[in-house]
């Protein structure tokens, strides 16, 4: 009695999962981005918004919602409704909080209230200053933060972000003081270099690469092992004699939902994840911003989250990082 019970319910659950898929999306997918508009994650994100949305079958709309370092939009994923309909776009950030934080305050863990969807892209960092700045290298960068009265300051997306984090490997492969002046997302840090308030920031080269074009900064450095096709004058961290400690310092992409995301959902959004990141379109407009599109399944960016928690915490630990 009780497996026929058993089987019967699994026939159910597969009926209501095959009728899921074929209505699923019926409304408009929202993809939350947790920093402001014009940081490296937004910027991806709307590179491949019109496409994904061609993809699903129904809009792709982006959200931002900034604040508290990333938290609250991550935050407001991982609580909403698990249908398939509230989406994050995230980056790196999201294992470099954990890392820094441990989020001992608010309990929130990435590998437990999300369902990985699918692995997007990945991207190097370039080092950049604004233009009073009087240094056109990583070497005259550090000799002139050493010669100076006061620390130089350094923009980021904030305290445990990818910029903040990447930018503290960099001080300490280079031996250079610095004090860390935190923003509420990438764009209104960088916005603040190219005026000028602050002297040296982390950004994604796909940020960065206008601002550079357009003579509105400098870049001096890249994070990636070979010279960047979007900088391809600008030379690498290797190149500039800075060796670091063992971590990723590229931005990594990803999307996410709340755990318990139909299986159909998170097979339709894998699929269409998929066909964008390997539509010739898409790559050719990414290779123009050194996007690499690395497209991998749900479980491979769940262990790749896991493996970034986990190598970002031994740094965090070994220089004792603090949140500030």
């Amino acid at each position: 009695m009780r497996a026929s019970a058993l089987i019967a319910a699994a026939a159910l659950a597969a009926a209501l999962s095959s009728a899921f898929a074929q209505v699923y999306p019926d409304r408009p997918i929202r993809l939350v981005v947790a920093f402001v508009p014009g940081g490296a994650t937004d910027t991806m994100a709307r590179q491949i918004l019109g496409e994904l949305s061609q993809a699903v079958g129904q809009p792709v709309v982006i959200e931002n919602r900034p604040g508290a370092n990333g938290y609250l939009g991550w935050n407001h994923v991982a609580t909403a409704t698990p249908d398939g309909y509230t989406l994050l776009m995230a980056e790196n950030a999201l294992a470099m909080s954990q890392a820094l934080f441990r989020d001992k305050a608010t309990g929130f863990d990435p590998l437990k209230q999300y369902d990985a969807i699918a692995h997007v892209a990945s991207s190097p960092m370039a080092l950049v200053v604004a233009n009073s700045v009087k240094a056109n290298t990583v070497a005259e960068l550090v000799a002139l933060a050493k010669a100076g009265p006061q620390k130089m300051n350094y923009a980021s997306a904030g305290i445990g972000s990818v910029t903040h984090l990447v930018m503290e490997v960099f001080r300490d492969g280079v031996g250079m003081d610095a004090v860390h002046v935190p923003y509420k997302g990438g764009g209104q840090a960088v916005a603040d270099v190219v005026a000028g308030h602050i002297p040296v920031t982390f950004a994604s080269t796909q940020v960065a690469k206008g601002l550079v074009d357009g003579g509105k900064l400098r870049a001096i450095a890249v994070t990636s092992a070979g010279r960047s096709p979007a900088l391809p004058e600008i030379p690498t961290l290797n190149e500039a004699g800075v060796t670091h400690a063992d971590v990723d310092l590229r931005f990594w992409y990803g999307i996410f939902g709340p755990k318990g995301v139909p299986p159909a959902a998170k097979a339709k959004l894998e699929r269409a994840v998929q066909t964008v990141m390997t539509d010739a379109t898409v790559r050719g407009r990414l290779a123009k911003l050194d996007i690499t599109p690395e497209f991998a399944p749900g479980p491979a960016l769940q262990a790749k989250l896991a493996a970034e928690i986990r190598n970002w915490s031994a740094f965090v630990d070994a220089k004792q990082i603090k949140p500030e």
